[in-house]
């Protein structure tokens, strides 16, 4: 590494040794980057490569990337999309913005047993030991799976919960009788749908939103900058959305669902049954001579209940006659 001279200070310069100790990245990496284009070349100086501070900041730049889950193709896509060197400050902001937390709820730990403690007990009643269930090895498995719980390094007897209320929900679930299985099937297929909620509410902020910055022209590092304000600004307007529009569909569907199934169905409805009758056939030929043959059913249903109708009527008057008579007994 050259040192400065009287003329001034002298950007440091590396051998790819040095760049390497640097760096923390060994030699055979940082070849394997400038093989794939994520360095710049090095300056040739007779048969040796000097390396300077772009290149350590570059290789910087990188692990940060690693470490957030990047892979190299996509860092290499990063680096080509934006400003090499110029804009990838403002770049980096941007990545932690997206990438940081997008709940203020702070994660918990938990074991095992504490996991069997709550979810052990009968439903409704205090845990009880010896009582989980048969599958609550594969609820944990798949709760891990769901990334509802994440084994914590170095401890098989021990979890990490990004979430400790999702999990308050499913011992509240079980508690009041759902099944472990049941509850991990639920929110398998909610997480499906809340991921359709999630890129829909992208597409929307990326189309009206975001594609200021989109296009051809050279992103610069204030471009970056105005990008990550604005994720800010719109990070917590999904949750919200989302919040009042299940509050507002629970308080329509929940009464019309709690009416379906805790009202007491209506008694069905008995309808008598048509029977055939037996008719002379002059009659009908005298009904038909008078209403004709489309009409014959009608006047026939209509001169019955009219006799039926008479009848019901002299029952009540013979009825009331009898009364006043017995009442004016002495």
């Amino acid at each position: 590494m050259s040192a400065p001279d009287d003329r001034g200070p002298v950007a440091p310069e590396y051998r790819i040794e040095d760049l390497a100790q640097a760096s923390g990245a060994t030699v055979r990496t940082i070849r394997a980057y400038q093989d794939r284009g994520l360095l710049p070349a090095p300056e040739r100086r007779g048969r040796a490569n000097v390396y300077g501070d772009i290149h350590l900041t570059r290789l910087r730049q990188i692990a940060g990337l690693l470490d957030r889950g990047y892979t190299l193709t996509s860092i290499r896509e990063l680096l080509d999309a934006w400003d090499t060197g110029r804009g990838l400050g403002g770049v980096l902001g941007l990545v932690a913005e997206v990438q940081g937390p997008w709940s203020d709820e702070e994660a918990g730990r938990i074991t095992r047993a504490e996991l069997e403690a709550r979810f052990g007990g009968t439903p409704g009643g205090a845990p009880v030991e010896g009582a989980v269930t048969d599958g609550f090895a594969d609820a944990v498995a798949d709760a891990v799976a769901l990334g509802v719980l994440e084994p914590a390094p170095g401890d098989v007897d021990e979890f990490l919960v990004p979430s400790p209320q999702e999990l308050s929900v499913a011992v509240e679930l079980h508690a009041a009788g759902v099944p472990l299985s049941a509850i991990s099937g639920h929110l398998g297929e909610l997480r499906q749908q809340v991921e359709h909620i999630a890129s829909r509410f992208l597409e929307f902020t990326t189309e009206h939103v975001f594609a200021r910055y989109a296009g051809h022209r050279r992103r610069t590092d204030t471009d970056a900058a105005e990008a990550a304000s604005m994720v800010r600004r719109l990070r917590p307007l999904a949750q919200h959305v989302v919040d009042a529009e299940l509050a507002r569909a629970m308080g329509r569907l929940a009464v019309r669902h709690l009416q379906k199934h805790l009202t007491a169905p209506d008694p069905p409805t008995e309808h008598p049954v048509p029977r055939p009758v037996l008719i002379p056939a002059s009659t009908m030929q005298a009904v038909q001579d008078l209403v004709g043959s489309q009409g014959i059913a009608a006047f026939v249903a209509a001169a019955a209940e009219r006799e039926v109708q008479a009848r019901t009527l002299d029952a009540l008057t013979s009825s009331h006659a009898k009364s006043e008579r017995f009442g004016q007994k002495p």
